[in-house]
């Protein structure tokens, strides 16, 4: 009995304890709930800082690319701005020598510094399909870092008729791969002349679509040297149909073309019925359309200044 006694007063001293020991497991697993939805709380928390850094970043990046330097001098071209010391890439005023007025433009300051951009495609914001008025005058978004627009015809005749430019043309595809085309003497001629087009040699990576070069049998429709520029409004090809319309996009357009930077914003490979997307045709053909293009020019005679 007495046995009986001692084994009940342990027993129910194990269960006492057993219970103790699974409210504390219930415990502790509670706090380990609570603590884990606190940390996922924390990382939801920290992700949605960092996407609002990230887009704070971006928006200061692009918010106003447009650098004031007053009025105490007129610059030409970029070549002149950077070799003054201002080497942060960005829109600038200038005033070429013949120009009436000054005007803005891109300055990159990269690829050796003093690079005047005249185009710009990087994301389909800004219609490229436009008239003869809205391509002498120039459009686009001229306040924005990677803002798509056209300097003006106007403007690119007065910049490249100022001496010896060099023509350096920055292509990308949707895979990420990046080329360029480099043109010497190349230079834009005046309203009489319907902005005729001229240049040089070419060197780089991305083939020579501009004047036809990588075929001597196609230069005589594929050619873009000698040619008028074109819009929908005002036909100046060598093709009985009007390349400017068919490809939608103002251009120097032979018969009609090899290269079309200022065609529609298509994403890569298309189909249409014309090859009427951002085309160099020795990168990758017709029927790809490129994701971002870069046209600048600089003095061909450029010497950047060491400070």
């Amino acid at each position: 009995a007495l046995f009986r006694f001692s084994h009940c007063i342990v027993t129910c001293a194990d269960d006492s304890t057993l219970q103790s020991c699974f409210q504390e497991q219930l415990r502790l697993k509670a706090q380990v709930r609570l603590l884990e939805y606190r940390v996922k709380q924390q990382q939801v928390k920290i992700v949605r800082l960092l996407q609002e850094k990230e887009i704070q970043y971006h928006d200061n990046g692009d918010e106003n690319s447009v650098i004031d330097l007053g009025e105490k001098r007129q610059y030409a071209d970029c070549a002149e701005i950077y070799n003054d010391g201002h080497k942060r890439s960005g829109f600038y005023k200038m005033k070429p020598l013949q120009s009436p007025s000054a005007f803005l433009a891109y300055c990159d300051m990269s690829e050796g510094g003093g690079w005047t951009v005249f185009q710009r495609r990087s994301d389909g914001s800004q219609k490229f399909d436009r008239v003869w008025d809205d391509y002498e005058q120039g459009f686009g978004n001229f306040v924005l870092r990677n803002g798509e627009y056209w300097l003006g015809n106007k403007n690119l005749h007065y910049l490249t008729d100022q001496g010896n430019y060099t023509l350096r043309i920055d292509l990308s595809d949707f895979e990420g791969v990046r080329r360029f085309a480099q043109y010497k003497s190349f230079r834009v001629a005046g309203e009489e002349s319907s902005y005729q087009l001229s240049c040089g040699e070419y060197s780089g990576t991305a083939g020579d679509s501009l004047t036809g070069g990588f075929h001597p049998e196609v230069k005589w429709w594929a050619d873009h040297r000698g040619m008028k520029f074109s819009t929908q409004d005002r036909d100046n090809d060598n093709y009985e149909g009007n390349c400017a319309e068919e490809d939608t996009a103002g251009w120097w357009f032979n018969r009609c073309h090899t290269s079309n930077l200022n065609g529609v914003y298509y994403k890569g490979p298309y189909t249409a019925k014309t090859d009427n997307g951002i085309v160099w045709y020795t990168w990758h053909g017709w029927w790809y359309s490129l994701k971002s293009v870069v046209m600048k020019v600089r003095p061909a005679d450029f010497e950047p200044n060491v400070v």
